[in-house]
C-alpha cells in the first residue's frame, strides 16, 4: 500500500497556521537567553551559572530533534504535533514553578526535548506543497520560526522585568496549550511516508549523512554559523546587563525586536533559492555572517554609537544565519522525499549541537576575552563554514544513492 499523495496546493492560510506554530513552538527555547540576568539575581546564583539554562534548553532540543523529529515519518503529523505541544507547555509549568537552579536547569532541557515540533513542521511542509514552490514555502514557514526565535527574547525581557523571571515561562505554557488545540483542528491529515520501526528511523540520520555529501556540506555550514550566532546572542545579555552598558534584561528584548526584521528576509531568500539555487544564497549569507563580526566588534565601545553597531550587526547576523538556513533546507529537502523528517533530523541536530556549544563558548570567551573574544568567535565560524563553501565539489541529483526506504506493500509489523 503506496503512500497517499499530499494536497499539491494547500490553503495560504494552513501555511501561515504552520508558520505560528514554528514560532510559538521554537521562542520557548530561545526567551530564556533574555532573563539569564533576572535568573541569577532572583535565585542567588553568578550570571555564567544562570546561562546553563539556555544551554541545558539548547542541547535538550538537540536531543529532542535527534529522538523525536524521525517520528515524522513514521506517525500521524498532528497527534503527534498535538502531544510534543502538550508536554512542552507542562514543561514550562515546571521551569515557572522551579525553586533552585538545578530543578530550573533540568525543567529547561526536558522542554528543549520536546519543542521540536518547528522540525516536525518543516518537512511536513515541503511536502505539501510541488517541488517549484518548495523554496517559497519553506521561507515562508521559516520566516514563523525565525520570528518566534528573535521575538522571543522580546517577550521574555520584556514579560521578565515587569512580571519577573517565572512569568514568561508561565504565560508561554498557556499559550503553547491553546496551539495545540488550533493545530488539532488544522494540521492536513495524511499516511506517514515511511513504515520502519523505531531503532531503524533513529539510525538512518547518521546513514543519510554518511550517504549525502550535499547533506554533510548543509549541516556544516549552519553547524558553524549557528555557533557563532548563539555565541552571540547569550553573550549579548551579559555585555548590555554589564558595566558596558548598565541596562536592564529589558534592553536585549529590544534589540530581540530589530532583529525580528530578518523575518521578513526569508520568504525572499526562499524565492531566490527557487531562482538560483540555494549555493548562490548560501555563499551570500556565509559573507554576511562574517560582515557582522566587525560590525559587532564596534559594539564594545559601548554609549549611543556602540549599541546602533549592536543593533545593526544583531540584524546582520539574524538574516544572514536564517536565509541560510532556508537555503540548506531547500538543498536538503530535494535529496529524498520519502525521508525528509531523517534528513531534516540529521541536520538539525548537527545545528544545534553547534549552537549549544556556541552558547557555552560564548560565555567562556566574553569571561576571558571580553566582547572581542565573541566577536572573534563569530568570524572563525563564518571563515569554516566559507572555507568549505569556496572547496565544495559539484554535486547533482543524478549523484546520491537509492532512497533509504519506501512505504513497503505490505502492512508493517
Amino acid at each position: 500500500m503506496s503512500a497517499s499523495p499530499a494536497p499539491p496546493n494547500p490553503p495560504r492560510w494552513v501555511i501561515l497556521v504552520l508558520a505560528l506554530a514554528c514560532g510559538v513552538g521554537v521562542s520557548t527555547i530561545y526567551f530564556p537567553q533574555a532573563i539569564s540576568s533576572l535568573v541569577a539575581a532572583d535565585l542567588g546564583v553568578p550570571a555564567g551559572s544562570a546561562a546553563l539554562v539556555v544551554t541545558a534548553a539548547q542541547f535538550g532540543y538537540a536531543g529532542g530533534i535527534f529522538l523525536l523529529v524521525p517520528l515524522g515519518d513514521r506517525l500521524p503529523h498532528r497527534r503527534l504535533l498535538v502531544t510534543l505541544l502538550t508536554l512542552t507547555a507542562l514543561g514550562l509549568l515546571a521551569a515557572g514553578t522551579a525553586p533552585t537552579l538545578p530543578v530550573l536547569v533540568a525543567a529547561s532541557a526536558v522542554t528543549g526535548v520536546t519543542t521540536v515540533v518547528p522540525q516536525i513542521i518543516l518537512p511536513m511542509a515541503a511536502g505539501l506543497v510541488p517541488a517549484e514552490r518548495r523554496g517559497a514555502v519553506t521561507g515562508t514557514v521559516g520566516s514563523g520560526l525565525i520570528g518566534g526565535i528573535l521575538l522571543a527574547r522580546t517577550f521574555g525581557g520584556t514579560l521578565g522585568t515587569w512580571l519577573g523571571w517565572r512569568a514568561p515561562y508561565l504565560v508561554a505554557a498557556v499559550v503553547v496549550l491553546a496551539l495545540a488545540a488550533v493545530l488539532s483542528r488544522v494540521v492536513p491529515a495524511a499516511t506517514p511516508p515511511s513504515r520502519r520501526r523505531y531503532p531503524e528511523l533513529i539510525a538512518a540520520p547518521v546513514r543519510l549523512l554518511r550517504e549525502e555529501p550535499d547533506l554533510r556540506r548543509s549541516c556544516l555550514y549552519q553547524t558553524a554559523v549557528f555557533a557563532g550566532f548563539s555565541a552571540a546572542w547569550t553573550a549579548l545579555t551579559l555585555l548590555v546587563t554589564g558595566p558596558v552598558y548598565g541596562m536592564g534584561a529589558q534592553a536585549v528584548g529590544v534589540l530581540g525586536l530589530v532583529g525580528a526584521a530578518s523575518m521578513f528576509s526569508t520568504p525572499l531568500a526562499g524565492r531566490a533559492v527557487d531562482r538560483r539555487g540555494p549555493d548562490a544564497v548560501s555563499l551570500w549569507c556565509l559573507l554576511g555572517v562574517a560582515g557582522s563580526a566587525g560590525v559587532l566588534a564596534l559594539g564594545g565601545w559601548g554609549g549611543a554609537a556602540g549599541l546602533v553597531a549592536l543593533a545593526g550587526g544583531m540584524l546582520l547576523l539574524d538574516v544572514a544565519v536564517q536565509c541560510g538556513q532556508v537555503a540548506n533546507q531547500s538543498r536538503n529537502f530535494a535529496l529524498r522525499p520519502e525521508a525528509r523528517a531523517r534528513i531534516n533530523t540529521a541536520y538539525m541536530t548537527c545545528t544545534f549541537i553547534g549552537g549549544s556549544v556556541g552558547s557555552w563558548l560564548g560565555v567562556r570567551a566574553y569571561g576571558r576575552l571580553g566582547w572581542p573574544g565573541v566577536t572573534g568567535l563569530v568570524a572563525l565560524t563564518a571563515a569554516i563554514a566559507l572555507a568549505r563553501h569556496l572547496t565544495r565539489g559539484r554535486t547533482t541529483p543524478e549523484n546520491t544513492t537509492a532512497p533509504t526506504d519506501a512505504v513497503p506493500s505490505r502492512t508493517a509489523p
